[in-house]
Order: C-alpha cells, then sequence, then structure tokens
C-alpha cells in the first residue's frame, strides 16, 4: 500500500508508545487507524477520559453459555493507548481496523469444536489449549533466543526499547517483525486466522483510501509481524464472508500482575512495573533513570522485607550494571538482565533468593487500573461496584490480600439499621459472590477464634474476578439475581439431599429467603425419598447449622424444623444397617455418625432417647462392622451413657482369645476415635489392653499389631507419652523411662517392621 505511513510496534513497548507519538507529531496525520477489533470504537471515549487510570482492558464474550471471552489490555505505555491519547489531544479521527471481537469470538468457538470433534476421534490430546496455533510463534522465539544468546526479550529490549530515535525504532520493530514472519511456518489455522486478520485490515485502509484519506495522511499502528502483510493493495473486491456470533464487549480494571506473562497473558511481558520505568525515563529524557530507580526500588523493598541494603551497595550495583550492558550488547544503557545480576551481586550478595521477593515486586509491581463510576460495565458489575460502595469495602480492592474481620451481631452505637447491620450485609455480599464463583473473597476455614456471630474472609481483587462477575451477568442482572440463580441451577441439579441442603445453607448465608424457600420446598419433597446414613447424616448438619445461627443472619428457620426432624428419625432408623459394611465404608459412616451426634446435641426439639438407643444397640451387636460399632461406645462414653464397669466388660468381651484379633483391633481404633484423653484416663482400659495382648500368640500378635499401630497412628506425642505412663504403672516401671523406651524403637527400624505388616496376608 504504497504510501501509507505503518508503524510496527510491540504491544507493551514504552520506547514504541513514546516514539510513536514523536512519529505522530512528524507526520501530522489525518487518520489513525490502530490494530484493534474495528467494533470496539464506542469504547474510545471512555479510554481517554481523564479518570480512566491505566492498566485497564477490553473485554469481549459471548452473550451465550458457554462464555468465552477475549482481553485486550493496555498499560499507560501501551503504544496503541498512546495513539488513541494523542489522536483525542490532537483532534485527529483514529479508527480501529482490526476484526471485530464477535469475529475472534466465533472463530474462537470454532476451534474449540474442531479440537472436540479431533479429541472425540482420538486424533489429538485430551486437553484443549487455549493457545492452540501459537506452536508457530513459539518455535521462531526459539530460534530467536538461540541467536541471540540471552533470550528474544533481552535482545528486543537491548535493540529497541533503548532506541536513540523514532526512526531507528521503526525501522528497527519493522524489519524485527519482517524476520519474524520471514522464519515463520505458516500452517493450520494460525495461518488462517492471519490472512484473514490482514486481508481485514487491508480492506480497511484501501477503504479509507477510497474514501478520499491521501495514503500519506494515514499511520497505521499495527504489531511488527503484520507490518510486511498490510503492505500490498492486493484485497478482494468484497470483504471476506466472516463468521459472527452473538457477543458484547466492556472496559474493566486490569493489574500489572496479570500483565506479566507469569500469569499465563500471552502478549504481557514478565516485567511491567519494570517497563513502567522505562517509559518513565522516556518522559524525563534521562536515560538513566531507569537503572537508579529499579535498584534503588530493589534496595528500599528488600529492606522493607527485614534486610540491610546500604547507599554503598545501590551505587556499586549501579556501575555494575552500566559495566554489564558495555560488556553484553555495546551500550550505555542496562537492561533487566544486568540490572539483576547487578542487584543479586551487590544487593543480595550473590544470591537471587535473597532479593527474589523484592525482585518481584519492583518488577511485577501491585499496580491496578481503575474506571470512572458507570463506565461501560455490564448490569451487574454495575451493581457490584455501588454495593462496594455502600458496604463500605472499597478499599479491598486490591491485588494485595486483605484480611476482613466481620461481627455479624446489631451494632448499638450506631445509628440507622444499614450501619448497625453493616457487616452482616458485607456477610449476604460475599456469600453471594462465593455462590457465584466469584473469588474476590475466600472464607477463613479452621479459624479457631470465630465466634458462632463472627466471620473472618480474605480478600483480594484480580482481574479473573472481574472476568468471572461479567460471565455471571447471564445469571441476573444483578449480584443478587444471579446468585440466586445460581442456587435455583444447583438445586435442579442436585444429585441427593445432601447437596439440596448446601443450597439450602447458601442461601441463608447469602439472606435470600425467597431462594432459601424454593430450596426448602425440593429438600421437602426428596426428605421421603430413600436415602444412605451418610447422606441424611450431611443433609441434618446443615439444616442444623442454619436453625441454630438463624437469629443470627434474621433468618426464619422454623420450616425446617420438621424436616429435621423427620431426617432426624430417618437416621437413626437405618444406622444399624448401614453398619453392616467394610472398613473402607466405615470411616464415612463413622463421620456421618459424628455428624447427627453434633446435630441432636445442638437442637432441644430433637428426642435424644431415639439416638442413644440406636447408639447402644450398634455398640453392642456383634455382627456389624466392629470399628463402628467401638466408635459407637467412644460417643456414649463422651455422653456419660457408659459406666466403667461397662466398658470393662465389653473391652473383655471385645478383646478376648475368641475373638479375632483383626475385629478386636478394629473395635480398638473405633473407640480411640473420639475423647481420647477421657480413655487415656481410664487406667482399666489399659489393663485390658495389656492383658489382651500378653494372651495373643505371635501370629496373631501380628494380626492385631497391625490394626492397633493403625489406632494410634495419629495420636500426639503428648498422648503417646500419657499412654506409656499408664502401662509403667501397670507394670511397676517408671513411666518416663517406658515412654522414652517405646518411641525410641518406634524411630527406629522396628517402625519399618511394623510398616511392612500392612502389606502382609493374613489369611495365607
Amino acid at each position: 500500500m504504497s504510501g501509507v505511513n505503518f508503524f510496527g510496534i510491540r504491544h507493551l513497548s514504552p520506547a514504541g508508545a513514546f516514539y510513536l507519538e514523536k512519529y505522530l507529531d512528524s507526520v501530522k496525520p489525518k487518520l489513525v487507524l490502530i490494530e484493534a477489533p474495528s467494533d470496539f470504537a464506542d469504547t474510545a471515549d471512555d479510554i481517554v477520559r481523564a479518570e480512566t487510570k491505566p492498566p485497564f482492558a477490553v473485554l469481549a464474550y459471548t452473550d451465550h453459555a458457554p462464555v468465552r471471552t477475549i482481553l485486550y489490555p493496555f498499560a499507560e505505555y501501551s503504544p496503541e493507548y498512546r495513539a488513541i491519547l494523542w489522536c483525542h489531544q490532537n483532534h485527529v479521527e483514529f479508527r480501529f481496523m482490526d476484526l471485530p471481537s464477535d469475529v475472534f469470538l466465533a472463530l474462537y468457538e470454532k476451534r474449540i469444536a474442531e479440537e472436540f470433534a479431533e479429541n472425540e476421534d482420538g486424533a489429538v490430546d485430551e486437553s484443549i489449549d487455549e493457545n492452540a496455533g501459537d506452536e508457530r510463534k513459539i518455535s521462531v522465539y526459539d530460534k530467536l533466543d538461540e541467536l541471540s544468546g540471552e533470550g528474544h526479550d533481552t535482545f528486543w529490549e537491548r535493540t529497541l526499547e533503548h532506541c536513540a530515535d523514532y526512526e531507528s525504532y521503526r525501522e528497527g520493530a519493522n524489519l524485527f517483525g519482517a524476520n519474524i514472519r520471514e522464519f515463520s511456518e505458516k500452517t493450520g489455522r494460525d495461518l488462517e486466522e492471519t490472512q484473514l486478520r490482514e486481508t481485514y485490515m487491508r480492506c480497511c485502509i484501501r477503504s479509507a483510501v477510497e474514501n478520499g484519506t491521501a495514503p500519506e495522511s494515514i499511520v497505521a499502528v499495527t504489531g511488527a509481524y503484520h507490518v510486511e502483510g498490510l503492505k500490498t493493495w492486493e484485497t478482494p473486491e468484497n470483504a471476506p464472508e466472516l463468521p459472527h456470533t452473538g457477543s458484547l464487549h466492556t472496559l474493566m480494571p486490569y493489574s500489572y500482575y496479570r500483565l506479566s506473562t507469569r500469569s499465563g497473558y500471552g502478549a504481557g511481558n514478565s516485567a511491567p512495573a519494570y517497563f513502567e520505568l522505562i517509559w518513565e525515563s522516556y518522559r524525563r529524557g534521562d536515560p538513566s533513570f531507569t537503572a537508579n530507580a529499579y535498584l534503588s526500588k530493589i534496595a528500599e523493598k528488600h529492606r522493607a522485607n527485614g534486610n540491610a541494603a546500604s547507599s554503598a551497595q545501590i551505587i556499586e550495583s549501579v556501575r555494575l550494571a552500566n559495566s554489564l550492558a558495555e560488556m553484553r550488547g555495546g551500550k550505555a544503557v542496562p537492561a533487566l538482565r544486568d540490572l539483576r545480576d547487578a542487584a543479586e551481586t551487590c544487593i543480595g550478595e550473590g544470591s537471587f533468593a535473597a532479593i527474589s521477593v523484592a525482585a518481584a515486586d519492583t518488577e511485577i509491581g501491585t499496580k491496578i487500573g481503575a474506571l470512572p463510576e458507570g463506565v461501560s460495565r455490564t448490569s451487574i458489575q454495575d451493581d457490584f461496584y455501588r454495593l462496594l460502595k455502600e458496604l463500605k469495602l472499597e478499599k479491598y480492592r486490591s491485588v494485595t490480600a486483605q484480611d476482613l474481620r466481620l461481627d455479624l451481631r446489631e451494632n448499638l452505637r450506631v445509628k440507622g439499621e444499614k450501619s448497625a447491620f453493616l457487616d452482616l450485609n458485607r456477610s449476604f455480599f460475599l456469600h453471594k459472590l462465593k455462590v457465584l464463583g466469584i473469588t474476590f473473597a475466600e472464607p477463613r476455614i479452621n479459624d479457631q477464634d470465630n465466634a458462632t456471630w463472627s466471620e473472618s474472609w480474605v480478600i483480594c481483587w484480580t482481574p479473573e474476578s472481574e472476568i468471572q462477575l461479567v460471565e455471571s451477568a447471564l445469571r441476573g442482572d444483578t449480584v443478587e439475581l444471579a446468585a440466586s440463580f445460581a442456587i435455583k441451577e444447583t438445586v435442579e441439579k442436585a444429585a441427593n439431599m445432601s447437596e439440596v441442603a448446601a443450597a439450602v445453607e447458601d442461601a441463608f448465608l447469602c439472606g435470600m429467603p425467597t431462594a432459601a424457600s424454593y430450596a426448602v420446598s425440593v429438600l421437602q419433597a426428596m426428605a421421603v425419598d430413600a436415602a444412605s446414613f451418610e447422606d441424611l447424616a450431611k443433609t441434618a448438619f446443615r439444616l442444623s447449622s442454619i436453625v441454630t445461627y438463624g437469629d443470627i443472619r434474621k433468618a426464619d428457620s422454623a420450616p425446617l424444623v420438621p424436616i429435621l426432624q423427620q431426617i432426624y428419625y430417618r437416621a437413626c432408623l437405618i444406622l444399624p444397617v448401614s453398619c453392616v459394611c467394610d472398613d473402607n465404608a466405615s470411616q464415612l459412616i463413622s463421620e456421618a455418625m459424628n455428624q447427627l451426634n453434633s446435630v441432636e446435641l445442638a437442637q432441644e426439639f430433637l428426642e435424644t432417647e431415639n439416638w442413644l438407643n440406636t447408639l447402644k444397640q450398634v455398640a453392642q451387636r456383634d455382627d456389624l462392622n466392629t470399628r463402628l460399632s467401638g466408635f459407637a461406645a467412644a460417643v456414649l462414653l463422651e455422653r456419660s451413657q457408659m459406666t466403667n464397669d461397662e466398658l470393662k466388660i465389653e473391652v473383655s468381651r471385645r478383646l478376648s482369645k475368641g475373638v479375632p484379633a483383626d475385629l478386636g483391633a478394629g473395635w480398638f481404633e473405633g473407640l480411640t476415635l473420639k475423647n481420647r484423653y477421657g480413655l487415656i484416663a481410664r487406667l482399666s482400659l489399659w489393663e485390658s489392653l495389656d492383658e489382651y495382648i500378653q494372651s495373643l500368640d505371635d501370629e496373631e500378635f501380628k494380626r492385631a499389631l497391625v490394626f492397633l499401630r493403625r489406632a494410634f497412628a495419629d495420636f500426639s506425642s503428648g498422648e503417646k507419652d500419657s499412654i506409656a505412663e499408664n502401662l509403667g504403672e501397670i507394670w511397676g516401671l517408671n513411666g518416663a523411662e517406658v515412654s522414652e523406651v517405646v518411641n525410641a524403637v518406634l524411630d527406629t527400624a522396628s517402625q519399618e517392621q511394623i510398616a511392612a505388616l500392612d502389606d502382609f496376608d493374613f489369611d495365607i
């Protein structure tokens, strides 16, 4: 395309951004064409607003499930972004000239469908790589890495990011792109998409010329790879037929971490915060600024992490970086490789591990962008940000994880209902996000200090959170509507009662009574159907939690009471039958027994006798899994429903010569699953165990040893010491000495001999 001014760039190139502005100042074009989806034109007004702070991205997504997304991120030093700002400031027309985003999404859907079909035929690996087709580029860059000797990123930085003027940059970038194009092996879908894109962009350029814009008045800003492909005038008379799919697009904040290649974004760079320093260096007109700022920041962050870093070390690292740059590239301006090596040597004292955290902070950074209120968002995004402001959570929109502790009780020291229940409403909001799978906030697990009125969350904003939010737009226009739809989906897809109960719990945690009522009605219908003991216990446990804490969440849990009663009685009824099982199933059933025991203790309206009688039946019967019989006995002991004499009788019966060793030891294992300190304090138990072991012959002892070892495997060292002291008292020995001998034996070769018995077949 003779006469058209092509400026090849690399995405996120600070030198490209700076020299593009200089080039535009020189050429003074009447039209600037920018490589970006042509349907993004409606975002231009918002992009140039003063309140818009990079990094940000344009997110395009399908308006149907499954949601496919593509992202076009911009940093402050993105050449495309600087071109848009230059046109706005100089009142020059610009257009986006690449394929519309709905075409890109259609091509993406087509590629996924084709790869899925190939997978079905067994032609390719089952995994689908979203970057399929990029093998050609990867192989080319591998070749360039070999030729440059230090990686293509460092080669690009040395050669182009530190150019002296825009002509050198422009010629170098165009030549770089041409060489990459020449080395590339054009095959398959990648070739098809590249040709389609370049044909479309040539049509856009040709259309501009045919409509009266002189070629020399046009500047086309495109990736350096495409420059050679756009120079020809050869284009079809009619624009190529393009696939389309229903789609939408929106602006969204972005982060430097997401721009870094470490987060998987292929068009990013490994050090976005470092490249911002290069951009600032150009703006200041001071080539030395980048090195000075980088090494000073490394030292600052190194000190903040509790390490020493002197001014002398910084000065020496600057000198070393400059020397390395001259040795490696013949230039006085250091590249990132030189700066990192200098920091490692002078500040890290030869260890990169010592400065790795400081380097990550300095090179990647934690910067996130911002958009003006109401800018090009989906309705659910608007609702999300409105709620952040209303619930005073805006300060938590950070890429640095922060803790949030909530007190769900009414705050009597403030006026107004919203203020009084601020934390409760925050909890509702965060739980709704959790239901939607939006990873903005995660509840802390196993927080021992949490009271029933308290919650702990870890909050961290990422671009993925924003994408997940946009994907949820298909479920509803607001966070609450989308969460309600998600709960309804869960209920409809539930395979058992406990999954429906989980949805009921989610609805209560989210403060959505309507969604809860729907889930409860489904649960009520399922309660009359057959279900396993484990399913009934899990369901009862979830419902009990809601009933217990319903008041603190202002929830009406009364409709759950009759359902919980019905499930409880059914669980008591079928427990004995469920205990006819193998050892693998017994673990799940013992956990379910523990859950149902907790439910009965928590709810006064449940008849205690039903549960205790069931436990006694399981504890006394000989035809059930002995591990579960032992566990039932442990629960009865904990609840003071078995006396020492009754325990001694049961131990004598279960641990006797007439009972197979594995059954007796299995029963004892079940007994130790609960209330260990109570068991340790019962000297009669250990006397009975000692008598039992003394009565076994060698083969019986080996058989019992496997199960006894398993029973004591997760006892703490303190618990083992207490048991040893009991045995010492029984044997008339010093308890501390017994403990020392037992632990010494277990820590030596005998432990390996015992472990070897796990695989021994005693039935041979």
